[in-house]
């Protein structure tokens, strides 16, 4: 990371940035390796299995055939879980996630739970967001991704959904580069003022829901690979010689409106490049040195051919005119505070919320952690 990357970066005496010790702090607190992680991830197996007995179901994993959530589906089976196995199919996935996707569950002998979004409402809200000008068009993805699990969870009465969200490869993004996952109401908001097709089927997730899910309905995200040695590369390995895994290319290339997103989208209307932030944690945990990720630095987001052809593809699926797509992409950026959010008062009642049951909750939820943004 740099301050080209990000403006609000700061450095102490040392020269060693605030991301650095950001990074080393989560992995202190949250990182469980060696002996220490096998208790901790087996105690926590047997809850899983205990809390499932009698269910179709002890757990829930999402799939989108990339490399995160395929080791966390080949984790579950060598613990011997009965996972509800989820797919999110938002209308961009690429072959290779699909072929993907189908070695996971053919190999590990899962049954395929997927969501197929409803197109015309999925493309109402993608367009609005590119109307809008904010930065975290995947915020629609992410947002749905969680409300479709949590639905399915309390559905089936799971208590545990195993996440492939982890500290070694992902811990450091820069907040102005996101938005809040669980912001239903940053989502409606933009849509109210750029959409066209009423939403009646968008899985959705407001406020008090996320509230609910998590504090009454118990239900427990399990950051399961922040257990194990993680080594990205490594982990390649185990799961194209496993499952028959195909690489992809970039973190999350394995959609197509992910890849042209971050690799054009990003860089050229926001001036962010993501792969600094991926190629930074990887330093700070010690895969790759500074001077291997100068050097994929120096690759070229996209081939030429390639950026014609997605570009061409996104612009058709999405109903956009080049004329129009290249004026949205040269209009300034606007920041998602500039539409209403629940970053203001809702936060407001909730942190009063928690003070006034603070007891209450000691004695019913004290093993329950909030995963507002999981």
């Amino acid at each position: 990371m740099d301050n080209i990357a990000d403006p609000g970066i700061h450095f102490d005496e040392n020269g060693v940035s605030n991301y650095v010790h950001e990074f080393n702090q989560a992995f202190r607190k949250r990182v469980f390796q060696g002996e220490q992680g096998k208790k901790l991830i087996e105690k926590k197996i047997k809850e899983i299995k205990k809390d499932g007995e009698g269910k179709q179901y002890d757990c829930i994993v999402g799939v989108s055939g990339g490399v995160d959530s395929t080791y966390v589906a080949y984790l579950a089976k060598q613990y011997n879980l009965r996972p509800l196995v989820v797919h999110f199919d938002n209308g961009w996935n690429s072959e290779l996630a699909v072929k993907n996707i189908e070695n996971i569950i053919t190999t590990l002998g899962y049954e395929l739970y997927t969501y197929v979004i409803n197109w015309d409402e999925f493309r109402d809200l993608q367009r609005a967001f590119f109307k809008a000008g904010v930065v975290d068009i995947e915020l629609l993805t992410d947002h749905a991704i969680i409300s479709t699990l949590y639905k399915l969870a309390r559905q089936y009465k799971i208590h545990y959904i195993l996440a492939g969200n982890n500290i070694v490869t992902e811990n450091i993004l820069p907040k102005a580069w996101i938005w809040d996952k669980s912001d239903w109401l940053n989502i409606k908001t933009i849509h109210n003022q750029y959409g066209n097709t009423k939403l009646k089927t968008f899985p959705h997730m407001s406020f008090w829901r996320n509230l609910i899910n998590t504090y009454f309905f118990k239900l427990e995200s399990i950051h399961i690979l922040d257990y194990f040695p993680y080594n990205k590369q490594e982990v390649k390995e185990v799961i194209k010689k496993e499952l028959g895994w195909r690489d992809y290319g970039g973190k999350h290339y394995e959609s197509i409106f992910t890849r042209f997103y971050q690799a054009y989208v990003l860089p050229v209307k926001f001036g962010i490049d993501k792969r600094k932030a991926h190629l930074s944690t990887l330093i700070c945990s010690g895969q790759i040195t500074k001077a291997q990720a100068e050097e994929e630095l120096k690759e070229p987001l996209y081939e030429p051919s390639k950026l014609k052809e997605d570009k061409e593809f996104v612009l058709k699926k999405l109903g956009f005119s080049e004329q129009e797509f290249d004026q949205l992409m040269n209009d300034k950026p606007v920041p998602h505070q500039s539409y209403a959010n629940y970053n203001g008062r809702h936060w407001k009642y909730y942190f009063k919320l928690l003070d006034s049951t603070r007891s209450f909750r000691r004695k019913y939820f004290s093993k329950v952690k909030p995963q507002l943004n999981p």
